[in-house]
């Protein structure tokens, strides 16, 4: 990014590298404080109609307002009202009214701290330890200056100080450092090249994002055309976030209409060091939200095999306008490259488990969306205290099965974190996580929140599987965990995908996808056929327990005691 400073979809991005104001007034002359009065004004205008025609009488015009309100706050920044008013009568129709003055400046403060504020610092070599020490000091500094400037403008007109200081976020609330590094890049994506590389992330939780859509829809298909050869980035409007999916060395290029899903990204997936790919190629990269001129939702990935790169693409929509869309093409894309290299991906949850009585077990726990996984570890971590000595989260949405070469199994998972529902949390837990959480649409239908619940070295060591159960949420029995001796009957279990619709996607009823999972598997079935039956039939030699855990998720009044229920026979059956 150039520019500096940019607002638009409720975002606001300062580039401190071009522009850093360390004083009030050079923000009070800045070109971005001019854009925030400017849409200010529009709003008002639109949503306080009694404030705004006010003082339409004195400034006929939007733009008349807006200049008015700049130089009246520049005043107030280093006089009083009485010198202001002699300076200028015009300015008298804002002290005439004081309290109506007062609530506008509180209105245009919350419409600043109510935007997604994101500041950058782009360096044309790699970031040292000091330059992020500095960078924080500067985001600090620009957050006392903002507050202060607030703080003495409503004490001015107001006449004397305030009573009680509230210490809140009003700089900016995320930050991102850059870096110009060079990758491996082959020929037809050197129109990629001039894009930053986003090399550390800062940010003031609880981060809270609204975003077009709550809900994903449809999977992602193979496409026969590359839709990023020889495509052109303005550096402008992208930014780049090296990530580890899983094993996957990831490149995710993403249009700063967008800047919630690809911020998401750090509190998801691994950041990749430096010296992890500079220099190397990607095993995926992925573009999110390139404006093509289409006006319908264009999702799918490309197979380049001549540079072993896996392409994915989501063009500029707003259907898109959600994190669901970032994830889980990012988990197509891995899946399907972790298939072609003879592993199984498994859409589900893993936990390690080691009981007070010193009995330990691995436990996976495969579903669709909505059957329980992420309900099933709640569960698990709520009965922490009455039988777990402790408890390792391995995945918590997505994970893969490799067979080493003693054709042992081992599992391992592809996220550092995870994007759950809030509503599916137990309270108090939910409230522990605002001082890490990414929140998404908090007040609304299928809110979320992205928090990390692991690290990269735990979810990349490997582990053996002693339980692998499918999540069925549609039926309830008294008796919750069911383990087959049949390999057949049970894969066939797995393979039906078989769940009912609990309103995390625009599916309802009862329904099926294969392997319970459309993020790979679907796509690529003939493959995934072969993979589930070799480690299946490897697993059940190794000894591990292939069954059904009944969450009861989707059954009225059973969404909190179905995976308790679970969870405590499950313990019992570890201690058998």
């Amino acid at each position: 990014m150039l520019q500096e400073f940019s607002l638009n979809e409720g975002k606001a991005i300062l580039n401190f590298s071009v522009k850093f104001c360390d004083n009030r007034q050079k923000i009070l002359n800045s070109y971005g404080f001019k854009r925030v009065i400017e849409t200010f004004v529009q709003k008002i205008k639109k949503e306080q109609p009694i404030i705004y025609n006010y003082y339409s009488k004195e400034f006929a015009t939007e733009d008349e307002l807006a200049k008015s309100l700049i130089e009246v706050f520049k005043w107030l920044s280093v006089g009083n009202t009485d010198e202001i008013v002699n300076v200028n009568n015009k300015y008298k129709i804002f002290f005439d009214e004081k309290d109506l003055f007062l609530e506008l400046i509180d209105l245009l403060f919350n419409y600043w701290r109510r935007l997604e504020r994101f500041a950058i610092v782009r360096n044309t070599t790699i970031a040292e330890g000091l330059q992020n020490v500095r960078f924080m000091q500067a985001s600090g500094l620009f957050n006392e200056l903002v507050l202060s400037l607030y703080r003495r403008i409503k004490e001015t007109v107001m006449g004397y100080q305030h009573r009680v200081y509230r210490e809140l976020t009003a700089g900016v609330n995320a930050g991102l450092m850059l870096s110009d590094i060079s990758w491996n890049c082959p020929i037809e994506y050197y129109g990629l090249t001039p894009i930053p590389f986003i090399t550390s992330v800062s940010f003031e939780p609880p981060f809270i994002t609204y975003t077009k859509r709550n809900k994903r829809d449809g999977i992602f298909q193979e496409h026969d055309v590359n839709p990023i050869e020889n495509i052109v980035l303005n550096e402008d409007e992208w930014f780049l976030f090296p990530i580890w999916v899983g094993s996957m060395l990831t490149f995710v290029y993403f249009h700063t209409d967008y800047m919630d899903q690809g911020f998401g990204l750090c509190n998801l997936f691994e950041i990749a060091k430096e010296n992890q790919y500079i220099g190397k190629k990607p095993d995926i990269i992925y573009i999110y939200g390139y404006p093509d001129g289409h006006d319908e939702k264009r999702t799918f990935y490309y197979k380049d095999k001549k540079n072993d790169i896996l392409i994915g693409y989501a063009n500029h929509n707003d259907e898109i306008d959600y994190f669901g869309y970032m994830k889980k093409m990012l988990l197509t894309l891995h899946n399907v490259k972790q298939m072609e290299e003879g592993r199984l991906p498994i859409h589900g949850a893993m936990v390690n488990i080691l009981l007070n009585n010193g009995k330990e077990a691995n436990i996976v726990i495969m579903g669709d969306s909505g059957a329980g996984k992420s309900e099933s570890l709640e569960a698990f971590r709520t009965l922490n205290a009455k039988y777990i000595r402790h408890m390792r989260v391995i995945f918590d949405d997505m994970g893969f099965l490799a067979l080493d070469k003693e054709g042992k199994i081992k599992a391992y998972g592809t996220e550092v974190g995870a994007f759950v529902r809030i509503d599916d949390l137990d309270p108090s837990y939910a409230y522990e996580q605002l001082d890490y959480g990414i929140y998404s649409n908090p007040d609304k239908i299928n809110a979320r929140v992205t928090i990390p619940i692991s690290t990269y070295e735990v979810i990349s060591k490997g582990y053996p599987v002693d339980y692998m159960l499918y999540a069925n949420n549609y039926t309830d029995t008294d008796k919750k965990i069911k383990i087959y001796d049949d390999l057949d009957a049970v894969i066939k279990i797995f393979e039906d995908g078989a769940r009912k619709a609990k309103g995390t996607t625009t599916e309802e009823g009862l329904v099926k996808s294969y392997f319970a999972n459309p993020f790979g598997p679907v796509q690529e079935r003939p493959l995934a056929e072969k993979l589930v039956r070799q480690y299946f039939a490897a697993m059940q030699k190794n000894g591990t327990h292939i069954g059904e855990m009944h969450t009861s998720l989707a059954i009225d009044g059973r969404a909190k005691d179905g995976p308790r229920e679970a969870a405590e026979e499950m313990f019992t059956l570890i201690n058998e």
